[in-house]
């Protein structure tokens, strides 16, 4: 992809010193003028005094070169500071499209932000990774398919969708396949329509109608001002009146001055409704991007950015790749580990990508990890062993997790993420062995598990796992909660004997241990896609029994392949051809 531009009108920089006019010796009077950060090649910074056709011709391009890039190693990102723009921008592979105001409503866009899966014919079941935040959006956009301006969203996993305001409608498909998607903390101000997508998990939003299908599999609603009517099994909605605990993804941003943060906002209170922005401002602490160690590709690697967070930076990771031949660490308490415009962190000796220490309040996410062709332990680790120090003043989040074992290219992981430490909570994973790509195979891109939970107290809103060839999700730790679960089988298991333990066909998808005594999921999906006929599966959760354990809404869908015996343990019967079995709860 061509490089894209940033632009200070007016302002020429010359060894550090802020120059305006001609050269010369800088006015110690003059009033400070704002500078833009360098933050490399990959990213778009546009102001609202730049002309609209040039905006909308660095987009398209930017657009024509990652539409199709599934696997590319391109990285993108779009900056817009606050104004009023005229701009269609159509979101590719790799790309995050970000509003630099406090607010939403501080950057508008009238034309449109979107996601659309033409490149399919319409089916968006392989649309991943992109996203947007922080924009306002009056629709005006068509296309064949709609007249009537609707902003259009058409995704599957890893393309989050955060703090915006569509002015408008907004529709989650091309009238296709979809299936899986996350927004939070956002306003729709008409009706939101998924149409054929399958899964969705919604967090702290408003809209004025939300359209039920039939035909979906697993809608999961929490913390809603106004959620859909009609409730599992009739219908598959799990609604949740209220979030327990979150503290919304902390942001870039741009003042009045011209001057760069990162506003990490403040706890919401429990038990919380809507969104976080509607006074136009955001509680939380604003913190200078000098605090930051602002990480480049092809300048960055494992020894600047370990030297820069052990001197006491956060770290902001731009858009590109990132070879890694040692863990990036962070062991300071409060530590801002933040990417933006999909960096990807890849392990090429065999270590973790990054290693979280078991301390207070570190805000991680906004990420990809792609697993590297020596075998790594984990991808991702937050505290290195299990301890007994509680972090519930002050946990640790992370946001917005990817991480893919194959798919670009042949990678091995025994598992992808590993949650030591407790009171963590998790707002958005997908965690993925690739069926499909580069290194892809039975032998090829071994892994183990998805995600283990080791810590106690450990919360997980929007858990997607996918095609592991063990337990995906591995649950040991006690008081453990997930909101929506998504899970594939594995496609490739190439005989039963490969895909067995212990005298039982298959590997459920979603294990609590035996021994763990309180733990809680809701909106739980799980499907059985197998290669082979002949390969069979004994249930796809796996869990204790107890007062303290409890599940509500689960569905299982046989897709292709062989059977799978029960939903969760020896409860929920079983699948052996096209078709759905639903289990409000359990025990």
């Amino acid at each position: 992809m061509r490089n894209c531009f940033q632009e200070v009108p007016g302002v020429l920089l010359l060894a550090g010193v802020i120059m305006t006019g001609t050269i010369g010796v800088a006015d110690s009077t003059s009033p400070r003028e704002a500078q833009t950060p360098d933050f490399g090649p990959n990213v778009h910074v546009f102001d609202p005094s730049m002309p609209m056709k040039k905006i909308q011709k660095t987009v398209d391009r930017a657009f024509d070169d990652l539409e199709h890039a599934q696997f590319g190693s391109e990285r993108c990102a779009f900056l817009f500071k606050p104004g009023e723009y005229n701009v269609d921008v159509n979101v590719g592979f790799y790309t995050e499209v970000l509003g630099l105001g406090e607010s939403p409503d501080d950057t508008h866009i009238t034309g449109a932000v979107r996601a659309e899966a033409d490149w399919m014919k319409g089916n968006a079941t392989c649309t991943f990774w992109r996203s947007c935040a922080g924009l306002a959006v009056t629709p005006t956009y068509t296309d064949k398919t709609t007249e009537r301006g609707d902003n259009r969203w058409s995704v599957s996993q890893a393309a989050p969708f955060r703090r915006m305001h569509i002015r408008g409608n907004l529709l989650l498909t091309d009238n296709g396949w979809a299936s899986g998607g996350f927004i939070a903390d956002s306003v729709i101000d008409g009706t939101v329509d998924p149409l054929g997508q399958q899964q969705w998990f919604s967090r702290n939003s408003d809209w004025r109608k939300w359209v039920n299908h039939g035909g979906s599999w697993n809608h999961v609603f929490m913390g809603m001002v106004n959620p859909p009517e009609g409730r599992w099994p009739d219908i598959a909605n799990t609604v949740i009146e209220k979030t327990p605990r979150i503290r919304e993804k902390p942001f870039l941003m741009i003042d009045e001055k011209g001057d760069y943060f990162v506003l990490v906002p403040s706890p919401r209170e429990a038990d919380s409704q809507g969104v976080s922005w509607t006074r136009g401002s955001v509680p939380g602490k604003k913190i200078p991007l000098d605090q930051f160690y602002i990480a480049r590709p092809g300048k960055a690697d494992a020894e600047s950015i370990n030297a820069a967070l052990e001197g006491g930076k956060n770290l902001l990771l731009t858009p590109g790749i990132y070879p890694l031949d040692a863990p990036l660490r962070v062991s300071r308490p409060g530590t801002i580990v933040l990417g933006f415009g999909y960096p990807t962190l890849v392990p090429i000796n065999g270590t973790p990508a990054l290693v979280i220490a078991d301390v207070d309040g570190v805000r991680a996410g906004g990420f990809l990890i792609d697993a590297g062709p020596e075998k790594s332990p984990a991808l991702m680790i937050v505290g290195e062993e299990i301890s007994d120090v509680r972090h519930l003043e002050d946990p640790t989040y992370l946001y917005d997790v990817f991480c893919r074992v194959g798919g670009a290219k042949l990678g091995q992981a025994a598992c992808m993420l590993i949650i030591n430490s407790h009171d963590v909570v998790g707002d958005h994973f997908w965690l993925w062995r690739a069926d499909h790509g580069n290194g892809v195979g039975w032998d090829k891109n071994i892994n183990e598990n998805a995600l283990i939970v080791n810590g106690d107290h450990v919360t997980v809103y929007g858990l997607f796992a996918e095609h592991t060839q063990e337990y995906q999700t591995l649950w040991n730790g006690e008081h453990g909660r997930t909101v929506m679960y998504q899970s594939e089988f594995p496609y490739d298991p190439p005989n039963q004997k490969s895909w067995q333990h212990d005298g039982v066909n298959g590997w459920a998808s979603y294990r609590v241990h035996p021994n763990v005594k309180h733990h809680q999921a809701d909106g739980l999906g799980c499907y059985l896609v197998l290669n082979k006929k002949s390969v069979d599966c004994a249930t796809a959760i796996e869990t204790p029994e107890g007062s303290g354990i409890k599940f509500t809404n689960m569905v299982t869908l046989w897709l292709r392949g062989g059977s799978l015996s029960d939903v969760i343990n020896d409860t929920g019967g079983g699948l052996e051809k096209s078709g759905a079995k639903r289990v409000l709860s359990y025990p």
